[in-house]
């Protein structure tokens, strides 16, 4: 679906209202916070798995898990201007081809890369016709795809309806550190590695042009780019980030069935990066955490995107920066 929703006016600001699917963050840094803030988040990060208890631990990696998988979400959604709601099939695809091979034995580091590469073909394949499609069109049939996985998973995949258990990359000895720990510091260096190229990619010729077909591709297409290459593109590179995501959460739990990964996933993963707000990298962690810890997901996340939407458009980022003007507002 494009994000060419007409803008309004915010009532409590007068401010130009972003339209859903703007990126809030073009003119920003990536990190727009003080430099030492960065020093103290990654500080903090790292010392989680030897403060927090097991279980708590794995929400916490469960966290670092979507944001992955936001990330690669806000690519289309926030840079690109289109909405996809088959975001979850693909992060099912990259859980099921990492499932599968190491159920076959192959060593754990192996299915990372593969994972990413399985969902990253299936969405250049996919991807290419779907996004000369807008509008409602495009949100049907990305729509579609998020339907018919999940049974296909179900009749193709080994394990069938009762899902595939798998093992879990264990600690190495050498290293004194809990299976769970070692899952978290694996998780959570790839979601560095994944936040680092991702700002590298936005932040390159490519991901400029992608950000100049979402505001006008009449003009763009005039100046010489291609919007089906470039958009496909980016669907592609969005499904790698949620097949990586998927591998992410084979490592984590151990375990994968077809009924993790339904349409309902793709619409609160679309819901967490909204909510969270578009374009910035606090989002994709707020996004991932409404994600982890929503309640009844496919009903909440619904009814917190429409709330979201009518109260904050720029999700909860968006708003958290604007509240010292209403606070200066209100005290005059």
């Amino acid at each position: 679906m494009s994000a060419g929703v007409s803008t309004g006016h915010d009532p409590g600001t007068g401010h130009r209202r972003p339209a859903v699917g703007q990126y809030a963050g073009d003119r920003r840094r990536a990190w727009p916070y003080p430099r030492w803030s960065l020093g103290v988040a990654v500080a903090g990060a790292v010392s989680v798995p030897f403060l927090v208890p097991p279980y708590p631990l794995h929400q916490v990696t469960l966290v670092l898990v979507y944001v992955v998988a936001l990330l690669g979400l806000d690519l289309v959604a926030g840079h690109g201007g289109l909405i996809s709601l088959g975001h979850g099939a693909f992060f099912g695809v990259g859980a099921y081809a990492a499932a599968i091979l190491l159920s076959s034995g192959v060593p754990y580091p192996v299915t990372l890369p593969v994972a990413g590469l399985v969902a990253y073909g299936l969405g250049h394949a996919f991807g290419r016709p779907a996004v000369r499609l807008s509008g409602v069109y495009l949100a049907v049939v990305t729509f579609a795809v998020a339907v018919a996985v999940p049974p296909l998973i179900r009749r193709l995949a080994p394990g069938g309806a009762m899902g595939l258990p798998v093992r879990t990359p264990a600690a190495p000895s050498l290293t004194g550190l809990a299976d769970d720990q070692w899952v978290y510091l694996l998780v959570l260096a790839v979601a560095a590695a994944a936040f680092t190229l991702m700002r590298s990619v936005v932040r390159s010729s490519w991901g400029r042009a992608l950000v100049a077909l979402r505001g006008d591709a009449g003009a763009a297409e005039i100046l010489g780019m291609r919007p089906a290459a470039i958009r496909a593109h980016a669907f592609a590179c969005s499904a790698l980030y949620a097949g990586l995501a998927g591998c992410l959460f084979t490592w984590t739990t151990g375990f994968v069935a077809a009924e993790s990964f339904t349409v309902t996933l793709s619409i609160t993963l679309l819901a967490g990066i909204v909510i969270g707000g578009l374009g910035t990298v606090s989002g994709a962690v707020i996004g991932a955490v409404v994600v982890t810890f929503l309640p009844a997901p496919g009903l909440v996340s619904g009814l917190a995107l429409i709330l979201v939407l009518a109260v904050a458009p720029s999700g909860v980022t968006g708003l958290a920066r604007r509240a010292p003007a209403f606070l200066r507002k209100d005290r005059r």
